[in-house]
C-alpha cells in the first residue's frame, strides 16, 4: 500500500492522527484542504501541508492562525 497517514502537527510538537490511509489531498476553499482516505472518509482541515515524507508515508498538517 502506498497510502500516508495524516496527522496535525501542533504548536509544542506534538502530533496528532488526522485521518489514517490518505489516497487524496484536495484544496478546498482559500485556506484548507480536503482530504479523502482509500475508505472514502473524508474530512476538511483548516490548515497546511507543513511536510510531506512519502518514504515514511507521513504528512504533517499544520492549522492556519
Amino acid at each position: 500500500m502506498c497510502e500516508a497517514n495524516a496527522y496535525w502537527l501542533h504548536e509544542d510538537g506534538r502530533e496528532e492522527l488526522f485521518l489514517s490511509n490518505v489516497d487524496l489531498i484536495e484544496p478546498c476553499g482559500a485556506r484548507g484542504l480536503k482530504l479523502t482516505s482509500i475508505y472514502g472518509e473524508q474530512k476538511l482541515f483548516d490548515g497546511r501541508i507543513a511536510r510531506m515524507s512519502l518514504v515514511n508515508h507521513k504528512i504533517l498538517l499544520v492549522q492556519n492562525a
